[in-house]
């Protein structure tokens, strides 16, 4: 019998936090990582690492629903927050993911930007959440958010955080009709000035990945029970 629920970890960072939380796990191996079999709310759940940036989040995406058929995929980890429109720590479930890093001199860009833009249906889960959120738009793309980037990826997209993963996992799941649900938080701050996690040693964001992990895992029971 195959689960039902499938939850994607993206980050190796994000990823270092769950032998922490289920130290006597069997860890399995998998294409793009490793994988557990949880229990939550009396039915089994796959917990498995999915890769970091677009190649890998959507090849493992693609690999998940392949081998285990879920009804809903659980897509939890960080992301970079824009200075001055969201706060740090916050948990972020995007209603839309757009893919964003596409430079195209040839066709039309704003046609490209809405090929890989995708609307998540939230509307199966009923407030009050099991985690105050903040919902809307989420910008991926195989970077870093770049400073002198932030003020057009608000304008032209609402964005107010982005990540690495988001946009292939959403595009993929959108394309087999899996539902999806996506909850990140934002481990820290980029605006024009600069990223206060951009000083080379990874310190900042290793530390607020393990502590936004653990607060979405103890949370997936009820997110779950939701559905």
């Amino acid at each position: 019998m195959n689960p039902r629920f499938v939850v994607i970890v993206s980050a190796e960072g994000e990823w270092r936090a769950v032998p922490k939380i289920y130290p006597d796990a069997e860890y399995k191996e998998h294409p793009y990582g490793q994988y557990i079999e949880l229990e939550m709310n009396n039915e089994p759940v796959i917990l498995m690492h999915g890769g970091w940036a677009k190649v890998q989040s959507a090849a493992s995406a693609q690999y998940a629903i392949d081998r285990w058929k879920p009804e809903l995929i659980v897509n939890i980890g960080t992301c970079g927050g824009f200075r001055g429109h969201i706060e740090r720590d916050q948990i972020v479930m995007p209603n839309k993911a757009v893919v964003y890093d596409i430079i195209s001199q040839i066709g039309d860009p704003d046609e490209h930007f809405q090929f890989f833009t995708t609307e998540i249906d939230n509307t199966w889960i009923k407030e009050p959440y099991p985690l105050p959120v903040e919902t809307g738009t989420i910008v991926s793309g195989d970077r870093d958010l770049q400073p002198d980037q932030i003020p057009m990826l608000n304008e032209k997209f609402g964005a107010r955080c982005g990540d690495w993963e988001s946009g292939g996992i959403a595009f993929v799941c959108a394309r087999n009709k899996t539902k999806l649900l996506i909850l990140r938080g934002v481990s820290d701050l980029v605006g024009p000035e600069g990223g206060e996690a951009y000083d080379g040693t990874k310190v900042i964001w290793i530390e607020a990945a393990e502590r936004i992990m653990k607060r979405i895992i103890a949370s997936l029971p009820e997110w779950l029970a939701r559905y």
